[in-house]
């Protein structure tokens, strides 16, 4: 690699935290390419590459799509949780109450960050 290349530094989107009322905190990347935004939509409409089979399940990957897409960190009880996989299964093994304000916090960042995106 070039010196250029060796020079130049990796650009990050600015993140967000938000906490619960536990202390838990959920970090969430202020950016979300167009690729992204095609694919979550198409996934809240229930069409693209992993068709649903209800209304219920489109939504419930639409949700599942933009938690991975946003989340890059989430602290639970002192323990952070930063590997996407790991993000993900904890999303998925976490209580109603944990699920809705997962979700809460979702609309929020997206209202905030990214007005043209329909939170779920």
């Amino acid at each position: 690699m070039g010196k250029r290349g060796r020079d130049r530094q990796r650009l990050r989107a600015p993140s967000s935290d938000y906490r619960d009322a536990h202390g838990n905190t959920l970090t969430l990347r202020g950016s979300l390419t167009p690729a992204a935004r095609r694919e979550y939509a198409q996934a809240l409409a229930g069409t693209g590459g992993r068709a649903a089979a209800t209304r219920e399940d489109a939504w419930q990957r639409a949700v599942e799509l933009l938690f991975e897409r946003l989340v890059v960190r989430w602290e639970i009880a002192d323990e952070p949780i930063t590997r996407q996989r790991e993000l993900l299964a904890r999303f998925r093994a976490a209580s109603p109450e944990e699920r809705s304000w997962a979700r809460d916090v979702l609309r929020e960042h997206c209202a905030e960050h990214f007005p043209d995106v329909q939170a779920p």
